[in-house]
């Protein structure tokens, strides 16, 4: 395993990032695994060097970061052998100051993750979305003290605006707050719209940039075949693929495929390193629920691509709307 530093700050991840959303409560999501059936696949996450962890408040209305909170005390013998993330804004009861980034919800929210995780402190606490309600500046703010605190050591944000990120970097450097260090955003080879803006500026501020759904929720894996077929339990109960992703996006599926079988390797393999080649990367935030997803996930590290086959991957691309950013 490879680890590198996170953006411009001292802090090292490894490679990839193991994304703990798959891991909950399976009456919330059909595809979740409860802890038993996590503990295999984390510990193998452990074993091949992963020490970079991503969860959120909202996966499974806590329950995410209960078991991923259980597994790491129980697989790592020091708490500071491990990276630990989480996100705050998205609603996590009816309660009308229970979502967004205002002062309340933050502070809320954040000895919440820590009770759920069973930490005191978590590495990088990220904002899950831009909030349209609340002022930057009281978000921003809120986040200072939050670190000030020692409650997390970073703070992070995930899709938005380029415009909104730089607005936020700039209140935060005005004011002498917290800046963020990192950018979780949606990079993989059928949504490419963050090269236009996002990876640019994320580089030119040494932004380490952590992607989601760099497999596009499976789809570039073979979990789904045109017209919605599903080949896994996720493709078949996961709507938000079908508001992401269209039947267009397998003329890139197709590609992938014909790519990788020339290589004979696995789509997904290269599909990461596609995402991995990237200079703006860190580490995509990858979703496992077999130890194989992992074994792919980890292999693509070290998987080079020609320029031929980077270009055959890339020439069937469309621009898109932005999507998710809301």
């Amino acid at each position: 395993m490879e680890y590198l530093r996170l953006g411009s700050t001292g802090l090292k991840v490894s490679r990839i990032c193991l994304g703990m959303m798959s891991y909950g409560d399976p009456a919330h999501r059909a595809w979740s695994l409860p802890l038993d059936d996590a503990r295999p696949i984390v510990k193998h996450a452990v074993d091949s060097g992963i020490t970079f962890f991503d969860t959120a408040d909202m996966y499974s209305r806590g329950a995410s970061e209960t078991i991923t909170g259980q597994l790491l005390s129980e697989l790592f013998a020091d708490r500071e052998d491990y990276v630990l993330a989480t996100k705050v804004y998205f609603p996590m009861s009816e309660r009308p100051n229970d979502s967004g980034l205002s002062r309340k919800h933050i502070m809320a929210s954040i000895d919440a993750s820590l009770k759920r995780l069973g930490t005191d402190y978590v590495d990088l606490y990220q904002i899950h979305r831009w909030d349209y309600q609340t002022p930057i500046e009281e978000t921003m703010e809120a986040l200072h003290d939050v670190v000030r605190a020692g409650k997390a050591r970073y703070i992070g944000a995930s899709s938005m605006y380029s415009w909104q990120f730089a607005k936020a970097q700039y209140v935060a450097e005005a004011n002498g707050w917290t800046k963020f260090v990192s950018m979780q955003n949606q990079v993989n080879l059928v949504y490419r719209e963050e090269e236009r803006e996002m990876l640019p500026l994320c580089a030119d501020q040494g932004v380490g940039v952590i992607p989601w759904s760099p497999l596009a929720r499976g789809l570039l894996a073979g979990t789904r075949e045109r017209g919605g077929t599903a080949n896994t339990v996720r493709a078949g109960s996961d709507p938000v693929i079908d508001v992401l992703y269209s039947d267009n996006d397998f003329d890139i599926v197709d590609v992938l495929r014909e790519v990788a079988a020339k290589r004979d390797l696995p789509p997904a393999q290269l599909a990461l390193a596609w995402v991995l080649r990237k200079p703006e990367v860190t580490a995509p935030i990858i979703g496992a629920t077999k130890t194989k997803h992992l074994d792919d996930a980890i292999a693509a590290v070290d998987v080079e691509l020609g320029d031929e086959e980077v270009t055959a991957l890339e020439t069937p691309y469309r621009p898109r709307p932005i999507s998710d950013h809301e």
